[in-house]
């Protein structure tokens, strides 16, 4: 099920991306303890910015530098990166708060979890290049 044609995912793409990981982001400190948002305007809005360029610049040289980590552990590490990027934020923010780091670990699995759902929702399953 998806609520627009993959065809419109043109010029609303960012601004309606944006607002569906902002709801993420309010989805999380709804349904994880320990994540707290003060207000979605303009709080979860910020949120998503902070933590989606921190996902842009900060954890692919993150990533790369914990490689053997995550090797080790088979990918598990990252999910330790992704807490810390979220806690990350956490400093960087006043209305965004993160209690303890395995709220920060948990919370950043169900962030993951609720943008791809409410991503699939909207846009619809991504198309596949022939």
């Amino acid at each position: 099920m998806k609520l627009l044609n993959t065809g419109s995912r043109g010029c609303l793409a960012f601004p309606l991306t944006w607002l569906l990981v902002a709801a993420s982001v309010w989805l999380t400190a709804v349904v994880v303890p320990g994540v707290h948002v003060a207000t979605f305007w303009p709080d979860a809005l910020l949120a998503a910015v902070v933590i989606g360029l921190l996902n842009a610049l900060v954890r692919p040289l993150l990533v790369l530098l914990t490689l053997p980590a995550t090797l080790l552990t088979l990918g598990l590490f990252l999910l330790v990166l992704n807490g810390a990027l979220l806690e990350l934020a956490d400093r960087m923010l006043a209305g965004f708060s993160v209690d303890t780091f395995g709220a920060a670990v948990l919370g950043s699995v169900v962030l993951s979890l609720a943008s791809w759902l409410l991503d699939r929702v909207v846009f619809g399953p991504p198309e596949k290049k022939e």
